[in-house]
């Protein structure tokens, strides 16, 4: 079964959330691609929406929107972009990276709010409370 690790950002606030989608929400994110909206309520956030932005498999290596499918590829990467930074002007590298389109080999997803639910993401989450 999947099992992937997201990543939710809130671009409102500026947080980020580490979550697990485990066996049947793990099954929402798999097909789907850079850019794609998926129910946040696969991850806990129950009535948001959540656009995937990016993620990487269990190498390290990242998804490029660029590439097509799940598979990996190796790609001539000019400038600076996900997954390759320059350290000159005109440097080219050739650099692996996985398809955009989410599998069973992908380790992380990283994903952003789009669409905020009545409820507040602490109160969803429990991170709200005080301790004391």
């Amino acid at each position: 079964m999947a099992s992937f690790t997201v990543v939710v950002g809130d671009p409102d606030s500026g947080m980020a959330y580490q979550l697990e989608a485990e066996d049947q929400d793990a099954n929402r994110f798999i097909g789907k691609s850079i850019g794609d909206e998926v129910d946040g309520g696969s991850v806990g956030l129950d009535g948001y929406t959540l656009e995937i932005t990016g993620g990487s498999d269990e190498a390290g290596r990242p998804l490029n929107g660029e590439v097509a499918g799940p598979n990996l590829q190796e790609v001539l990467m000019t400038g600076r972009q996900t997954g390759y930074h320059p350290e000159r002007d005109g440097e080219r590298r050739r650099i692996t990276v996985r398809g955009r389109e989410v599998s069973d080999a992908v380790a992380q997803i990283n994903a952003s709010i789009t669409e905020r639910g009545s409820a507040d993401v602490d109160d969803l989450l429990g991170e709200g409370e005080d301790d004391e």
